[in-house]
């Protein structure tokens, strides 16, 4: 059984996640996991001078958790009647990224989805995203991130992003080949770069992805560099519903040094379709 980890808010955000993780794995027999995590906000904080008062505050916000996630396993166990599928929820106090951190090591998670809004300009430089602050926490473990209002139907393909800078071990790849499997879908390989001659490593490493791939439908595509990584892959992407984008986070930490473009937060924050994270090990 496959565990999985959804985190909720309780907003239509979060709720997109929810929907489009038991799209995704309505085949599997999976074990969902939903976690809210709650902390008092500052303006919460600015009348707690006490640890009585402190204390209360975290009271009102763990009833409210609880509640909250009733509501929503309440939900699904009268509208979702899949008997692969069971469910536990749970409530956290704290930061967002450690509650993660500790249900995934305390339950053997797989697999991690949360929602993303979208954010733009000054909003996204000061005040980040939940999102963006897991991903830079959580590194060992696939993180596939829902756009706000995508509405997942099918998956006929798998987009992975990459510049062969590195081998493909077989563990990093499986969360792109299981979700090939599970939906027949096909896998095309996509380069962003000014120009597309390889050095002897890269050509080594897209022999590796080759083998790697062997007994998939795949293929390979150069995507001519616009404005930046993250806006090149976004217009090739365009809004092809039916495709998961993915990516290996540790391979573009080279144009955040040559170019200063933060290409895992502006994917997170702006790509129009689930983009899958896989893992940095």
């Amino acid at each position: 059984m496959k565990n999985l980890l959804i985190t909720t808010d309780f907003s239509d955000n979060a709720w997109n996640a929810i929907f489009t993780a038991l799209k995704i794995y309505a085949e599997v027999e999976c074990h969902f996991y939903l976690l809210h995590a709650y902390e008092p906000t500052p303006l919460n904080l600015m009348g707690a001078k006490s640890q009585q008062r402190l204390g209360a505050i975290y009271d009102s916000l763990s009833k409210y958790s609880v509640q909250e996630l009733e509501e929503v396993l309440s939900y699904l166990k009268t509208n979702h009647k899949n008997p692969k599928h069971q469910f536990t929820t749970l409530s956290k106090p704290g930061n967002l990224e450690t509650a993660v951190e500790n249900v995934i090591h305390k339950n053997d998670i797989d697999f991690l989805i949360m929602g993303t809004q979208g954010a733009t300009g000054a909003k996204e430089v000061f005040l980040g995203s939940n999102t963006v602050k897991v991903l830079k926490h959580i590194k060992n473990i696939p993180v596939l991130t829902v756009p706000t209002g995508h509405n997942f139907q099918n998956l006929t393909q798998v987009i992975f992003a990459t510049d062969y800078s590195s081998a493909y071990k077989k563990s990093v790849l499986e969360p792109i080949l299981e979700l090939s499997k599970i939906w027949k879908a096909s896998i095309e390989i996509v380069h962003v770069a000014l120009e597309f001659n390889l050095n002897d490593n890269q050509e080594l490493h897209k022999d590796v992805l080759r083998e790697r791939l062997t007994g998939q439908k795949y293929k390979f595509s150069n995507i001519p560099f616009v404005i930046n990584i993250s806006t090149s892959i976004d217009e090739y992407v365009g809004n092809n519903t039916a495709a998961i984008l993915s990516l290996i986070r540790h391979q573009h930490s080279f144009w955040e040094k040559v170019i200063g473009e933060p290409v895992v937060n502006k994917i997170a924050f702006h790509s129009k379709i689930p983009v899958l994270f896989l893992p940095q090990y």
